[in-house]
């Protein structure tokens, strides 16, 4: 632990920060991978040619919400010092609107879609708020493992989640129950946990940072963003890993939210096996995540991130593979896992770099910027597939390989990401800014 963290942060610091990785992890499994984007497609939709467009343009609206707004909360943030504040009020948004999706019904398609909406923004913006932490409680050197220590523990608390879940449906299924009559309880059981797992962080993880201004108004976090996008050349490599991120997150982005409806439209899976595939993925993604953070610090970060996009690679080739196989559902678990091994990583390892080349006293504004990023790649995946999906009249697999060009472009992109100049550019410009204070 003394080698992991900075001097003032205790160990129980680090297990409230990483606790909200696991209380926010469940939305992600079930309600985006794998329970409720495939009943919106399949119950709420009722199967229309539009529904797996409807559902990828109601979260690419809520990620366009939070490309235009990540910076400017980021900002704010870091000129109040209210990470912790703000974290808490996307933490409450995102758990009241995943309650309210226990009414979400063929009859009530729009309220649906605007609970989706605002659920999946308020998650957004605490996930960067959350991640802007990092730096704060991990030494550089150290930051790989931690973040992965804090993913891996998310992807046990999706685990729980859906495992509760899969109780419940196992359960309500024996009794007669239809899809319409237990999907809607398995939100009440994923708010009520993400609300509760939540709470050691607001108990025990401390605001370090102090007021940039003391009289800041929303103005001035504007101008900072502006300043920034201005001055953006001299974070060089900051900036190309960014545009990395868009690319291969807009095809993680796309895996995500649509591994349960190509698992039950193109391989046929009931939602039951749906939920089994997505719980495995869950356990090989916590353990690549953990693996890939001791590596990361081992090897280096850009190694890790490039080891991982290759992964994804094989992933996308074997699940298109499957769809025409014979021995298609082996060839799609295998996928499955190798993909679960990759997710984990690549976001972690994303998050620990950014957090290596952000000036010290900015983290939440620069994590802004990741945010912004990786929230246009959640646009840009789940759409395009979509899109292609609707246009070529329900060929997932033609979407799936469009989807794997992603990573093929961020691995092109990655290779001219320098993290040692990264880092210098950072400390230089944090430098001249205590110069001008």
């Amino acid at each position: 632990m003394r080698q992991t963290l900075r001097h003032d942060v205790r160990p129980r610091e680090l297990w409230a920060w990483a606790m909200y990785d696991f209380a926010n992890s469940g939305y992600t499994t079930v309600v985006i991978t794998a329970l409720f984007n495939a009943y919106f497609v399949a119950v709420v939709a009722d199967n229309a040619p539009w529904a797996t467009f409807a559902w990828t343009a109601a979260l690419s609206f809520s990620y366009l919400l939070i490309v235009l707004s990540a910076p400017i909360v980021g900002a704010y943030a870091d000129l109040h010092a209210a990470k912790k504040k703000l974290l808490a009020i996307t933490t409450a948004g995102c758990v009241l609107f995943t309650a309210m999706l226990y009414f979400a019904q063929p009859e009530t398609l729009w309220l649906a879609i605007v609970c989706v909406i605002a659920s999946n923004f308020f998650f957004g913006s605490g996930e960067n708020l959350i991640a802007a932490f990092l730096p704060e409680i991990a030494k550089v050197r150290a930051m790989g493992r931690v973040s992965g220590w804090g993913w891996s523990l998310g992807y046990l608390g999706g685990l729980l989640t859906l495992g509760l879940c899969l109780l419940y449906l196992t359960w309500a299924e024996k009794h007669g129950q239809a899809a319409m009559q237990f999907v809607p309880v398995t939100m009440l059981i994923t708010a009520g946990i993400f609300a509760l797992a939540s709470l050691p962080t607001f108990l025990l993880l401390r605001e370090r940072a102090v007021p940039l201004a003391k009289d800041a108004r929303l103005r001035d976090a504007w101008l900072d963003v502006w300043q920034t996008l201005r001055n953006l050349r001299q974070f060089a490599d900051l900036h190309r890993f960014l545009l990395c991120s868009l690319f291969y997150q807009a095809g993680i982005a796309a895996v995500i939210t649509l591994t349960a409806i190509y698992a039950t439209q193109a391989l046929k899976f009931t939602t039951r096996e749906a939920l089994l595939l997505i719980f495995a993925v869950n356990i090989t993604a916590a353990i690549g995540a953990f693996l890939f953070g001791h590596l990361q610090d081992r090897i280096g970060h850009i190694r890790t991130i490039a080891l991982t996009l290759a992964g994804w690679i094989v992933t996308i080739l074997l699940a298109w593979a499957a769809a025409g196989a014979s021995e298609g559902v082996t060839l799609f678990w295998a996928a499955a896992n190798i993909a679960g091994l990759c997710l984990g990583a690549s976001q972690s390892a994303g998050r620990a770099l950014v957090g290596v080349l952000a000036p010290p006293s900015r983290l939440a504004e620069f994590y802004g910027f990741w945010g912004l990023a990786v929230k246009l790649a959640s646009i840009a995946g789940p759409l395009t597939y979509g899109i292609t999906t609707w246009l070529t009249g329900g060929d997932h697999r033609r979407a799936l390989l469009l989807t794997g060009s992603y990573f093929v472009i961020g691995l092109i992109l990655l290779t001219g990401v320098r993290v040692g100049r990264g880092r210098r550019a950072a400390l230089h410009a944090e430098r001249m800014a205590n110069k001008l204070i």
